[in-house]
């Protein structure tokens, strides 16, 4: 528990950041200056090694979870793939500059295969990234997300709470905006809305 509430401080700073996140065109961007991000090596869903410098120059849409969470991470996976469709259906070219980018933090069950076949339901090019324990610690409290792994039951189960959370980076990494995550029919087009407007 302990764990859980240190890695919640960051999260904290940046959602009260966010609350900003409406503002004029123009103006920066609502995340501008957090101290969220930062550099990490992983492996993809292909099992190879990759760093945040694989990114450099790419927007990255970047979301933690888990593919067998029962329930929140399919349905915000599947948002974020829409999203990035119907973006490169309004601008083909500005939409290929953006990575979306899947980070497991239950790397135990999610390993290169598994994570291969879950991203492959809701873009073509999602990344799926797991690694070591350690990695993974590390990598959620840099980028300031919050989880707790629960003791596995009698059959070996187990579910872990996280932070739900999309949140676009620029190309040299650094945080912009958090991305809309409303229910419903809107919710792809509403985060669609938000790409075009920050992806230059």
């Amino acid at each position: 528990m302990n764990k859980f509430k240190s890695l919640f401080a960051p999260l904290a700073l940046v959602l009260l950041t966010a609350c900003s996140a409406v503002t004029p065109e123009g103006e920066a961007p609502p995340l501008q200056g957090a101290r969220m991000g930062g550099a990490f090596s992983l492996i993809n869903q292909e099992g190879k090694t990759v760093t945040d410098k694989d990114f450099a120059g790419k927007y990255r849409l970047i979301y933690f979870g888990y593919s067998f969470c029962p329930d929140v991470c399919p349905v915000d996976a599947q948002v974020m793939g829409r999203a990035l469709r119907l973006f490169e259906a309004e601008d083909k070219a500005r939409a290929l500059k953006v990575v979306p980018i899947f980070i497991t933090v239950d790397p135990a069950r999610d390993t290169p295969a598994v994570l291969k076949q879950f991203v492959s339901n809701f873009h073509p090019r999602m990344v799926g990234l797991t690694g070591s324990v350690a990695q993974i610690d590390d990598v959620a409290q840099r980028y300031g997300i919050a989880f707790m792994r629960a003791k596995p039951n009698a059959d070996g189960a187990y579910l872990v709470d996280h932070a739900r959370m999309i949140v676009l980076y620029g190309p040299q990494g650094e945080p912009i905006a958090i991305m809309p995550q409303n229910a419903g029919e809107t919710a792809a087009k509403d985060m669609a809305t938000e790409l075009a407007r920050w992806v230059k």
